[in-house]
């Protein structure tokens, strides 16, 4: 991306940061049209349509950067992003393929694990996406009482129908 693209395209993320989303996107479309695609300005188009509730736009807009190979950081947030999407407009497979996929790619982004139990949980797959959860808050829960529970919760996490008669 050319240096002046590049500084129209962080004026227009800044203009989303400060509440001025549909600016911001008109300003996308405008660098869209005038400079073509690039991976960067695909995702920011993406979470420009995702932040104005037109989650059906971002869409194709998620998968062109990816397509194009957006990098880091941005690719994980890509994905969370798209899966999201995905899952809100009711294509419960499609988000759990996406977000899937980025927990085996990125396994150091808890985000995606939440992300993905919440679409398990719309396909019905309800242990699972309890698993995910209960993990991740006893990984990650810094609450003085959740962490003194957490071997308990750890053993539980997969074990939830599980009934002892003794």
């Amino acid at each position: 991306m050319d240096d002046r693209r590049e500084f129209s395209l962080e004026k227009a993320v800044q203009q989303s940061r400060e509440g001025r989303h549909e600016e911001a996107r008109i300003a996308m479309l405008e660098l869209l049209e005038q400079h073509g695609e690039s991976a960067k300005l695909m995702y920011e188009l993406a979470s420009i349509h995702d932040r104005l509730g037109l989650e059906r736009e971002a869409v194709p807009y998620y998968e062109r950067s990816l397509e194009l190979g957006l990098g880091e950081p941005e690719r994980p947030e890509a994905l969370l992003g798209l899966g999201s999407t995905y899952r809100v407009l009711g294509e419960y497979d499609q988000a759990q393929r996406v977000l899937g996929n980025a927990v085996e790619a990125y396994p150091n982004h808890a985000e995606l694990r939440v992300f993905l139990a919440m679409a398990l949980h719309n396909q019905g797959r309800h242990a699972e996406a309890m698993k995910l959860l209960l993990d991740e808050i006893a990984d990650h829960s810094a609450h003085e009482g959740v962490q003194s529970y957490q071997r308990a919760i750890r053993f539980y996490a997969d074990r939830l129908d599980e009934v002892w008669t003794k």
